[in-house]
């Protein structure tokens, strides 16, 4: 079967996605390194996961909204399909 221009349009639109969850996962990263680097101690050694965690769950809802939206787009695709 043929992939039509609405197949490509969806395939790089999941990429771009995708893309999106990886730059806020490495920005949440970076911001805590720009952040907390200059007076890093041991009170900043123990919250660290903690506060790493934190400045992901911008990409991990990201990411959820777009298994959700893949997993909505197999479903319609499967339908139609058959």
């Amino acid at each position: 079967m043929q992939e039509t221009s609405k197949d490509k349009v969806k395939k790089i639109y999941s990429f771009l996605w995708l893309a999106a969850c990886v730059m806020l996962s490495l920005g949440g990263v970076a911001a805590f390194i720009f952040l907390f680097a200059p007076i890093f101690n041991i009170y900043w050694l123990i919250l660290s996961p903690i506060i790493i965690a934190m400045y992901q769950i911008p990409a991990v809802y990201l990411y959820s909204r777009w298994k959700k939206w893949k997993g909505r787009s197999n479903d319609q695709n499967e339908r139609h399909g058959s």
